[in-house]
């Protein structure tokens, strides 16, 4: 004996449901884990831009006009703004496998009610029940890999979170071409049929490869009542809602709703800042400044991305005469550079060089779209594409990184479900900018209009992110503000 008192044992990590504890070996991030993570964040944009080349075609079997089919597009858009941090929050609070495959089961129903669907309205419902459901595996994804990084004492690679992006971007790509071939070869209700036996593919992957969720230990109810804010959400939902109704027709505003938006979004951060365990926790997001600015970032990003997206292709529809065909080929470099740079981007080791990057060329094809007319040359308009394409892909894997590096261990979820949302109310605004600025037909006015805002909304970005000192810091660990 030596009279040294010996060291308190170490605490033991919980066991899964599969027996393992945190710390043993694993498979890591391979591609067992991966397959069914990249297959569930794939439906999300595939189901966002497979429907485009669908409307004209559903719009005559109901006997409704674009106005009509416009409702098939903000229903999903709508649903997941709101679904992704409330799918988020649950998957931090309940375990991201369990709330993965609840999302897989609610696609697979929304793709059977689609497919059925007797009235336009089944419609709607059905793709406002895509957006719920698409929205639970991003989020779930980003928890899980967190969850993996505990479990083996390492921070996700770059690369890992580069395939998110990856699927993400690759699957909006093909999108409108899938639909287009459904829609020729099955008639319109393929565009949902499709859903059903990718989601039972995702199940059948996610039930064999996906590492169990924790056991909840009897002192766990804490966490469990973290998401008991029903009010929280319902406010947050009501204020989208109405945020986008206003939205969708900013030539004719409908100014009655501001004084209501305003009334639901100050209860909302009255509530939420009371609440002990809010839906959104704006008491962290005020402390955590670097997570506050990289959401408007990747907001004013996407908003100045899908003015491109949608009032480029509808202008070189309109102005410059090319059929459908031809705009989807035109905008192929656009996907392909997107794709590519989000590889790119994902190995890099900082975040501050391809953001300041991407803001950059997002600026700088702005400008290009001030010089654009109706008798530009193709090439030239196949390199404004790719100006836009760049930094599509580096704004993904940028702040994808940057969220993960930056949210909290245990709410990783929720923060990744947060992100979408801004993404989404990006598209949102961009789609009242275009309606705006082009009003019953896409001209060069309207196109020089669209493209000043972009420079405009380039610049601000770009000294956002220049001036932004917490993307200095290296991604292998969280940073802080």
């Amino acid at each position: 004996m030596t009279g040294a008192t010996e060291p308190p044992p170490a605490a033991t990590p919980p066991l899964t449901r599969t027996g393992e504890r945190p710390g043993t070996a694993g498979p890591g991030f391979g591609g067992r884990l991966m397959a069914p993570l990249l297959l569930g964040s794939a439906l999300n944009p595939l189901n966002s831009t497979a429907i485009a080349t669908g409307l004209v075609t559903i719009g005559h079997a109901f006997g409704t006009g674009a106005a009509g089919t416009a409702w098939l597009v903000s229903a999903l858009y709508v649903a997941s703004a709101v679904g992704q941090p409330a799918m988020g929050r649950l998957a931090d609070t309940l375990g991201p496998r369990r709330v993965f495959l609840a999302g897989l089961a609610l696609v697979c129903a929304a793709g059977l009610l689609g497919t059925l669907a007797p009235a336009f309205g089944w419609l709607i419902a059905a793709r406002a029940l895509l957006g719920l459901g698409t929205s639970a595996a991003y989020p779930s994804a980003m928890a899980m890999l967190r969850a993996e990084a505990a479990r083996t004492g390492r921070e996700a690679p770059r690369p890992v979170l580069g395939r998110l992006s990856l699927a993400s971007l690759g699957s909006a790509a093909v999108g409108p071409a899938l639909g287009g071939l459904l829609t020729a070869t099955t008639g319109w209700r393929g565009i949902f049929a499709f859903n059903v036996p990718l989601a039972l593919a995702g199940i059948v992957l996610a039930l064999r490869w996906l590492p169990a969720d924790p056991v909840r230990q009897v002192g766990d109810r804490a966490q469990r009542e973290r998401f008991a804010d029903p009010l929280g959400l319902v406010l947050f939902s009501v204020a989208l809602v109405a945020t986008a109704l206003f939205l969708t027709d900013l030539s004719h505003p409908r100014w009655a709703l501001l004084p209501p938006v305003a009334v639901v979004a100050a209860a909302l951060v009255r509530w939420e800042s009371r609440r002990p365990r809010p839906f959104l926790d704006l008491r962290s997001l005020r402390g955590n400044r670097a997570l506050a600015r990289t959401y408007l970032r990747h907001g004013l990003a996407y908003l100045t991305i899908y003015c491109v997206l949608y009032g480029f292709t509808q202008w070189l529809e309109d102005a410059h005469g090319y059929s459908a065909l031809h705009v989807g080929l035109i905008m192929l470099p656009m996907s392909a550079a997107a794709a590519l740079f989000s590889l790119l981007g994902a190995r890099t080791k900082g975040l501050r060089a391809p953001l300041v990057t991407a803001a950059a060329l997002l600026t700088a094809g702005g400008a290009a779209l001030l010089f654009t007319t109706g008798t530009t040359p193709l090439t030239v308009l196949l390199i404004v594409a790719v100006l836009f394409g760049i930094p599509q892909g580096l704004t993904s894997t940028g702040n994808q990184a940057a969220v993960y590096a930056q949210a909290p261990a245990d709410g990783v979820g929720a923060a990744a479900g947060l992100q979408r949302t801004s993404q989404y109310l990006g598209a949102m605004i961009a789609a009242g900018l275009i309606g705006l600025c082009y009003g019953p037909a896409a001209t060069d006015r309207g196109l020089r209009e669209l493209a000043t805002a972009g420079v405009a909304l380039g610049l601000l970005l770009l000294v956002l992110t220049a001036t932004d000192r917490a993307l200095r810091a290296r991604t292998r660990g969280p940073s802080r503000p």
